[in-house]
């Protein structure tokens, strides 16, 4: 696992069809928190891990992970820089099994070398048992267990956003961006989900950044919250100090001031 660092961004901007999707945003996130990015629908929230991941290329600002400036990678590079996300619509492999999806979450940490790989030397032997100990991990971390063997395709749509979760982790990031989390999940798989989100901080040590709209899921787990709105920064601060703010209320909430 890449070592913990802080996240930066600067001045962040992206237009569509000269509308502002996300305008001057600017923010840190310290290593070994969660960072909660809160807002109404077409806020910007996912534009911006569009933006970090490098599906999109900004049209002002800087991004950087530790010594990484992430302007200057591709898209397929980010994730040796100890990044990782999923996705608010969910992306697995609809007829692979849930070890088959967790074994490909491991592909950063391939040889890379074919030869080596078609000829399966001891060494490639080696690698391949200690990715299945590694996936194994997770399916234990996130109980799991019992879709092992289970194709994708058959899995309810809470047992899909675990696995997706799990595929993520798999990668072994010290960064984790999470796109709605408890997004279509029932009062239970969302309680499971924030006791996991806070075992995968305190256990891996690993940073998240999520964007979500259950507020009550925000309040029990972040340490600190960004709410935006049409694209700009309203605040930052506590999950406290966040709700109370007025502008958040008469943005996000529909509390007038």
């Amino acid at each position: 696992m890449s070592a913990a660092a802080t996240l930066s961004v600067r001045n962040l901007s992206i237009m569509f069809g000269g509308v502002h999707a996300v305008e001057d945003v600017s923010f840190d996130v310290n290593p070994g928190e969660i960072f909660a990015i809160i807002g109404p629908n077409g806020a910007g929230k996912s534009t911006i891990f569009n933006l970090i991941s490098r599906l999109y290329e900004p049209s002002n600002g800087s991004i950087h992970y530790g010594e990484h400036d992430l302007l200057k990678l591709p898209a397929h590079k980010i994730v040796k820089t100890g990044i990782a996300r999923t996705f608010q619509n969910i992306e697995l492999f609809e007829q692979a099994t849930v070890l088959q999806n967790l074994l490909v979450g491991r592909h950063s940490h391939s040889s890379g070398n074919p030869l080596t790989d078609f000829a399966f030397l001891p060494g490639v032997k080696r690698s391949e048992l200690e990715h299945r100990r590694k996936v194994e991990d997770i399916i234990d971390l996130l109980e799991i267990a019992q879709y092992r063997d289970e194709r994708i395709s058959d899995l309810s749509y809470g047992a899909r956003k675990n696995v997706e979760l799990a595929r993520a982790l798999c990668a072994e990031p010290s960064l984790l961006l999470l796109d709605e989390p408890a997004s279509g999940l029932n009062n239970e798989e969302t309680d499971d989900v924030g006791f996991w989100l806070e075992d995968i901080k305190h256990d891996l040590g690993v940073t998240l950044v999520m964007v979500e709209h259950d507020m009550n899921l925000v309040g029990s787990i972040a340490d600190r919250v960004m709410a935006i709105n049409d694209g700009r920064l309203i605040t930052i601060g506590t999950p406290e100090e966040v709700r109370e703010n007025a502008e958040v209320q008469q943005a996000y909430l529909g509390v007038s001031p």
